[in-house]
């Protein structure tokens, strides 16, 4: 069907106009984004296809080329979502400044909120005297190790920006949250250096599905 066919009232843009946003489904609310479906399928339906497909969580970090791959998605369809996503992705992130990280669960949100899950990001978050977000800084691209993340890269905005104090996190895109023998080496190097110039290290967070905390690990 058609949504030029459906009833007014079950059409997205007319419920959008007369109940808000709030009141949409997910999928309407992504058949609004992407304005037009196919010849086979009205945009509703994609929506749905592509929900039950992609969670909003793992859509969100789909790349141009992955959204493309989906039957019905082209160039423009996939550009659209990407910037809506990356938009909601961004605003979600930013909320988290000027509210104080009190456990590895907040890094974990905020972690997963900010970086994308396709290679290993590690992140740096310059924290005041009440724990609050001054800024973060992707420190490296790729699997951790002590060549790619040497503390002289994570300390020298730290002491810029005379940040009290810092916690570090990086993703794993397998979604395994485990540290492995590497994980262990650059945290205790980097956890001295920390104690050594007088920046403590709060924690140190890996996010996978869950997440692990070496502070709450004990480590």
């Amino acid at each position: 069907m058609r949504i030029a066919d459906m009833p007014l009232q079950s059409r997205p843009r007319e419920r959008f106009l007369s109940l808000g946003p709030s009141a949409l489904s997910d999928a309407e609310l992504l058949a609004i984004v992407m304005q037009k479906g196919t010849r086979k399928e009205n945009v509703l339906d994609m929506a749905n296809r592509l929900l039950s497909s992609y969670p909003p969580a793992k859509l969100a970090h789909l790349s141009i080329k992955e959204l493309q791959s989906i039957d019905g998605i082209g160039p423009a369809k996939a550009m659209q979502l990407k910037a809506a996503l990356e938009f909601s992705k961004r605003h979600a992130w930013r909320e988290q400044r000027g509210k104080p990280f009190r456990t590895a669960r907040d890094v974990f949100l905020y972690t997963r909120a900010r970086l994308p899950n396709d290679k290993e990001y590690f992140l740096v978050m310059l924290l005041d005297t009440k724990n609050r977000l001054l800024r973060d800084d992707i420190v490296s691209v790729g699997i951790l190790n002590a060549s790619l993340v040497h503390p002289r890269e994570i300390f020298r905005t730290a002491i810029r920006e005379a940040a009290h104090s810092i916690i570090i996190a990086h993703n794993h895109p397998s979604g395994d949250a485990m540290p492995s023998a590497e994980d262990h080496v650059v945290t205790k190097s980097i956890f001295a250096v920390g104690e050594l110039i007088n920046i403590p290290v709060l924690d140190h967070v890996i996010v996978g599905k869950k997440w692990y905390s070496f502070r709450d690990g004990g480590l």
